[in-house]
């Protein structure tokens, strides 16, 4: 189980060879530990909820390992990170797990696929093809990625995962494009995209349409991701660290008023605006 309740204990490893190592013995294979405990995990004998789990159960899960590995990236804690990626390879081997039950997959075949890609996407480096720059290796990349799709998947913007969160794939889409030439020739078009797609959204709450005024706001937001991407930033990136400059101002105005035996409840939102000044005086 990925995060056990008290009432719902992992069973125990006794059994599995290598799960519980005598001291001072050789360490086991610890990958191939793992896939043990999970096939434990998910037998007759094993823990109920993981017998549960589904690839779509788990979905939820695996985002939520990546977010929190990215926290722990973010915040350079080295620690952390060697958790948090345990806690993603778990999510790699209960899926293969899963799919090696039902005979589709296994851990093993996932990373012979991987391994074929990287060998196969770097001449480079296994078959005497020589590069010189990064830029170079990306469109190499680029290149033999498309000749591997089938005919009928060869749009340039093909390959961007739809669930990634909105504002890095409008991010990627607009990258992508560009590429083969579909971008603005200087920056001027695209503060003038913005601003016309803000005319729009101005223009659509005057009628008080709200569908329409939805789709604007979707149009604007996707020129500001563009304009991001042009100056070499990624907005997933930038929104965040604003989201959390929000959230610190936010809080020592809370402290501040706390101080004063208040909550933002109890207060107008001019008394509010003065100490959210003061705080963007500590907080940039």
């Amino acid at each position: 189980m990925i995060k056990p309740r008290r009432d719902n204990p992992i069973p125990s490893t006794e059994h599995i060879p290598g799960a519980n190592p005598e001291p001072g013995s050789e360490a086991p294979d610890q990958v191939r530990r793992l896939v043990d405990i999970m096939a434990r995990l998910r037998s007759e004998q094993g823990c109920p909820w993981d017998r549960e789990q589904t690839h779509r159960s788990l979905r939820e899960c695996l985002v939520e390992e990546t977010a929190e590995l990215c926290d722990a990236i973010d915040a350079d804690n080295q620690n952390n990170m060697a958790e948090e990626l345990g806690d993603l390879l778990l999510q790699v081997v209960f899926h293969c797990q899963i799919a090696a039950e039902n005979q589709q997959f296994d851990l093993q075949e996932v990373a012979r696929r991987i391994c074929d890609k990287l060998i196969r996407r770097h001449p480079h480096v296994f078959a005497g093809r020589k590069l010189g720059t990064a830029d170079q290796v990306l469109r190499q990349w680029d290149q033999i990625k498309r000749s591997e799709r089938p005919r009928r998947q060869q749009s340039r913007l093909h390959g961007v995962p739809r669930s990634l969160p909105a504002l890095h794939r409008a991010h990627n889409i607009q990258r992508k494009a560009a590429k083969v030439g579909f971008d603005w020739p200087d920056i001027d078009g695209v503060i003038a995209k913005i601003e016309e797609e803000l005319a729009e959204v101005r223009e659509a709450l005057t009628k008080a349409d709200d569908q329409a005024v939805g789709e604007e706001i979707g149009d604007l937001l996707f020129a500001v991701v563009n304009l991001s991407r042009y100056r070499r930033h990624l907005a997933e990136d930038l929104l965040h660290s604003t989201v959390e400059k929000f959230r610190k101002r936010f809080e020592i105005v809370e402290d501040k008023l706390a101080a004063r035996g208040k909550v933002p409840e109890d207060c107008s939102l001019q008394e509010l605006e003065n100490l959210w000044q003061q705080a963007k005086v500590g907080i940039n």
